[in-house]
C-alpha cells in the first residue's frame, strides 16, 4: 500500500510521518486489498487554540473509505482516525462477503 502524506501550511515532522506510516500499514492486516492511502494534515486557528485536523482516505477496490478527526495533537487524532478506519474496513469486508 502506498501512503501519501500531505501537510498543508506547515512542514510535518519525520517522526509524525513515520508513526502515520506504521499505523496505517497495520490496516493491511484487516484488509489486504487496500490500494493506497491519502493523508491530509491541517492546522486550524480557532481563537487561541490551534486544533490539528487529520483526514485519511483509503482507496479500496470499488470504494473509498474516509475518516477524519480534530484534536489537540496529531497523535491523538491519528488514534481516533485509525479506530474509525478499522470499524469501516470490517464493515466493508463483511459487506463483500455477503454479496
Amino acid at each position: 500500500m502506498k501512503i501519501k502524506t500531505q501537510a498543508i501550511q506547515f512542514k510535518a515532522d519525520g517522526k509524525l510521518i513515520e508513526r502515520i506510516n506504521t499505523k496505517l500499514s497495520k490496516m493491511e492486516r484487516l484488509f489486504d486489498r487496500i490500494i493506497d492511502a491519502d493523508v491530509n494534515l491541517k492546522l486550524e486557528n480557532s481563537g487561541q487554540v490551534r486544533d490539528k485536523i487529520m483526514e485519511v482516505k483509503l482507496n479500496v477496490p470499488g470504494n473509498t473509505i474516509v475518516a477524519s478527526a480534530t484534536d489537540k495533537t496529531f497523535e491523538s487524532a491519528l488514534d481516533t482516525v485509525s479506530t474509525s478506519l478499522k470499524k469501516q474496513l470490517i464493515r466493508y469486508k463483511d459487506r463483500l462477503r455477503t454479496h
